[in-house]
């Protein structure tokens, strides 16, 4: 008999397909907006958009009506963005309680990250979502603010990331009892905020490409795994699995805070911003382990038959992700 568990892997690595294919079809990468004071009034800004071959989103940042030209703009063409270079000058009152608005954002299914650093040190950083394509440009945040932003981008960065949240699943059915679920899933918690924590501090440095491709390749060892114990072998990830996943939970936390280092810290609230951050991570990650638990909980409830091939699907949907993922990430050294 086939498990509920296998049936809800299914549908989830299904759904996770379809949005992994949908990623290559429509752009979802936030568009970057960074805004640096260097002296009163006069801003740098550093506008990046996503592109793709010759298509970009068409979004353009808007500044307060009392900005003008210093340094026209300078524009350049990276293998996945548009950017853009100036200086602007904004009189003597600068940006503070004026908003920056984002025209074309509200036609799109991306988000635009803003960061803002002042002279007086205070540095925020904001995500502007399409359905409310502006931001008004604040001092220095609260720390309730700080802690609500960055568990935002924490959730946001989790739910968003496909390959984790599969990674996730293949957790899920490999492992059959709950208790050693909990002791699997904390182990890649765990081990995921200690590399995530030292890479963002700076205290270890790894480039983000072979990060990439190695955590396709972990997912691929897990599809891997999957097949086995479908074959009624014990692997070693079903021998150990909190160890297998503490290992690889490393690996993750370092592409976690590559996400990371994207956004910035706030210089006066890296403890608080790093620690909301993870917090947010881990909420996703628990929502989302949630919903599949509770799915199979209510699929044993129904009378269903499955036919065999069923039992197989996801190792192969999971395994197939993965390989496409990192041959693509690997060729993508040299692009």
């Amino acid at each position: 008999m086939i498990r509920a568990k296998v049936i809800v892997g299914v549908f989830i690595a299904g759904v996770l397909t379809l949005l992994a294919t949908s990623v290559s079809a429509h752009e979802v990468r936030p568009a970057y907006l960074e805004v640096n004071e260097i002296k009163t009034g006069q801003f740098e800004l550093f506008w990046k958009v996503p592109q793709r071959g010759d298509m970009r989103l068409h979004i353009i940042p808007v500044m307060p009506g009392a900005c003008r030209d210093v340094i026209p703009a300078q524009q350049f063409v990276l293998s996945d963005a548009a950017v853009e270079r100036r200086t602007v000058d904004c009189g003597k009152d600068g940006f503070i309680n004026k908003s920056i608005v984002f025209e074309g954002l509200e036609a799109t299914i991306t988000d635009v990250l803003v960061r803002v650093s002042l002279l007086d040190s205070t540095v925020t950083t904001t995500l502007v979502r399409s359905n409310k394509p502006w931001m008004e440009i604040r001092g220095a945040q609260s720390v309730m603010e700080v802690a609500s932003e960055y568990t935002v981008l924490g959730i946001g960065h989790i739910l968003s990331g496909i390959d984790h949240l599969l990674f996730v699943l293949g957790l899920l059915l490999l492992v059959r009892s709950f208790s050693l679920l909990i002791k699997t899933i904390t182990a890649f918690t765990i081990a995921h905020s200690i590399t995530l924590a030292m890479a963002t501090l700076g205290f270890v440095n790894v480039p983000q490409p072979p990060v990439e491709a190695t955590i396709a390749l972990s997912i691929l060892f897990l599809a891997r795994e999957l097949g086995k114990q479908n074959r009624g072998e014990v692997g070693l990830m079903a021998r150990y699995p909190w160890i297998v996943s503490f290992s690889f939970g490393l690996l993750h936390g370092f592409g976690f805070a590559g996400a990371l280092a994207h956004v910035g810290l706030p210089k006066n609230d890296i403890p608080l911003a790093l620690f909301t951050f993870n917090v947010g991570v881990e909420a996703g990650q628990l929502l989302f382990v949630a919903t599949v638990l509770g799915m199979g909980a209510l699929l044993k409830r129904l009378p269903l038959a499955w036919p065999a091939w069923v039992q197989q699907s996801p190792t192969y949907v999971i395994g197939s992700l993965a390989a496409f993922w990192f041959i693509q990430r690997v060729a993508g050294f040299w692009l």
